[in-house]
């Protein structure tokens, strides 16, 4: 737990509503929300109009807490798949965030899936090998050397860190891969000519990870998935995501970025788009409002929300506690994609 100090150094006070959150719809402000005009919490406002004692750290602590009812309510006993990646990955204390928010989601009754890539550390063993990182359309080329690191690097290192740093915060994390369980069939991509094991998911068979959700562990799962004859492939992580999203029901499905969301102007980051439909976003493709590679993550939400999911969300991966922002707030940190 922060000590008293540390809270207020990382919690302004809350901005919640009162009302009992609707999963598709946002409500109000809160303390990390970029609103030019933030309301402040009552007893903040009771202190200032009467120039008395400031509010004690303890008494931020529980409002916090209390403000935060609906949403826990709301979202207990949900499962939230989660894809964490970019600079979220990169930066220490930016895993240290994902982290203690996953634990902490757990701990308040939700069911969080944390499906991960990892793409700079892969690179960095490619170097290391000498073996050179070669991209095609945004894609890994991925010869059979290059799958063999890539396997080694997900699966066994990147993989069991995260596994490692969720237990040593307090909840019990669980580490696999598509293989294990056969949770994942892999098949090739279209152009697997030009671009080698590079895979799409052909199938999800989720029961490996139903027991561990229903007990309350933290399923850690990477992007590594074989296809019939147990021939390996790399699976982009946001596509893996994106089905056992749907495959699992989820309540939300969330990736994490290293941009703000959809933006109504690609050159004006203030124009973030909080709210939007399949309908709209499959427009705002076609005006090419969305492009590069924000288009497959937008595709892979719509895909998700086709087959069952509730919402998904794009969210900005920079901002420390994004994922508290995007599940406990209604502000969010991103743009969020519903049906």
């Amino acid at each position: 737990m922060l000590p008293s100090k540390s809270l207020i150094n990382h919690y302004s006070p809350p901005l919640f509503s009162s009302k009992t959150p609707n999963t598709n719809t946002r409500i109000t402000a809160f303390p990390f929300s970029h609103s030019p005009k933030p309301r402040s919490l009552s007893i903040k406002n009771s202190a200032n109009e009467s120039n008395s004692l400031s509010p004690k750290p303890g008494q931020f602590r529980v409002d916090i807490l209390s403000e935060s009812l609906p949403f826990i309510q709301k979202f207990r006993g949900k499962t939230i798949v989660v894809k964490y990646g970019g600079a979220a990955m990169k930066s220490q204390a930016l895993q240290a965030s994902v982290v203690n928010d996953l634990v902490l989601l757990a701990c308040v009754g939700l069911r969080p899936v944390l499906v991960h890539g990892g793409g700079p550390e892969i690179n960095l063993w490619l170097k290391r090998l000498n073996i050179e990182a070669v991209f095609r359309d945004g894609l890994r080329v991925t010869d059979s050397q290059t799958m063999e690191i890539v396997s080694m690097v997900l699966v066994g290192k990147v993989n069991k860190h995260l596994v490692s740093l969720i237990n040593k915060a307090g909840a019990i994390a669980v580490g696999l891969s598509g293989m294990d369980g056969q949770l994942l069939t892999a098949r090739p991509t279209p152009n697997s000519a030009q671009l080698g094991f590079v895979g799409e998911v052909a199938r999800v068979d989720p029961a490996v990870l139903k027991p561990h959700i229903e007990n309350g562990h933290i399923p850690v799962v990477t992007s590594v998935a074989a296809d019939e004859s147990g021939q390996p492939y790399n699976i982009n992580a946001d596509t893996v995501a994106g089905e056992l999203a749907a495959a699992l029901g989820a309540e939300k499905l969330i990736l994490l970025t290293d941009v703000a969301g959809i933006l109504e102007d690609r050159e004006d980051p203030s124009s973030l788009v909080k709210e939007i439909n399949i309908r709209e976003v499959k427009k705002m493709i076609e005006n090419e409002k969305v492009s590069g590679g924000m288009i497959p993550k937008v595709n892979c939400c719509v895909r998700s929300l086709a087959q069952g999911c509730r919402t998904a969300s794009i969210i900005d991966g920079r901002l420390p506690h994004s994922l508290l922002l995007e599940i406990l707030t209604d502000e969010g940190a991103g743009t969020m994609i519903t049906g």
